[in-house]
C-alpha cells in the first residue's frame, strides 16, 4: 500500500495542531493545568519582569482567538491559584510556583516534541514555518475583517 503526501490544507493543519496539543494537554493534566493556563504562564514566564494585565489579555485573545472576558478569567484563575501575582496597579508577574510549573511542564514536553520533530530536515521546517506563518497572518486578517 502506498500513501501519498497530502497537500497542506485546513484539515492537515488541524490534525497536526490537535495531535501536538493532545501531547501537551496530557502533560498539563498531570499538573492540574489547562492549555489556556499554559499559554498564559508562558507569556508571563518569557516576559522580562512584570507585564501589563491588559497586555497578557490582549496576547491571549490574539493567540487563542478567545474573547477578552475568557482571557481575563484565565488570568484571574492563575492569580487565585498563586501562579501569577498582581504587581503595581495594573500588572502581573509570574510567581515562583508559576515559574516552577512552567519549567516542569516545559521540561516534560521537550522530549516529546524532540521525538515528533526528529528526522525532519531543517529546510522543511523552515518552509513549513514560513507557510504556516503566512496562513496565520492571512487568517488573522480575514478574522479581523469579519469582526469589523
Amino acid at each position: 500500500m502506498t500513501t501519498t503526501t497530502p497537500v497542506l490544507n485546513p484539515r492537515v493543519i488541524a490534525l497536526a495542531h490537535y495531535a501536538a496539543r493532545a501531547l501537551l494537554e496530557n502533560v498539563l493534566a498531570r499538573h492540574g493545568a489547562t492549555f489556556q493556563q499554559s499559554v498564559t504562564l508562558r507569556l508571563a514566564a518569557v516576559a522580562e519582569g512584570p507585564v501589563g494585565h491588559d497586555r497578557i489579555v490582549e496576547d491571549l485573545v490574539g493567540a487563542l482567538k478567545i474573547d477578552a472576558t475568557e482571557a481575563h478569567s484565565v488570568v484571574d484563575e492563575l492569580i487565585s491559584a498563586g501562579l501569577l501575582a498582581p504587581h503595581e496597579p495594573s500588572q502581573v508577574r509570574i510567581t515562583d510556583t508559576g515559574r516552577a510549573l512552567f519549567e516542569t511542564t516545559s521540561a516534560e514536553t521537550a522530549p516529546l516534541t524532540a521525538r515528533v520533530y526528529a528526522g525532519i530536515p531543517a529546510e522543511d521546517l523552515v518552509v513549513a514555518g514560513r507557510v504556516l506563518s503566512l496562513i496565520t497572518e492571512r487568517a488573522d486578517e480575514e478574522l479581523a475583517a469579519l469582526n469589523t
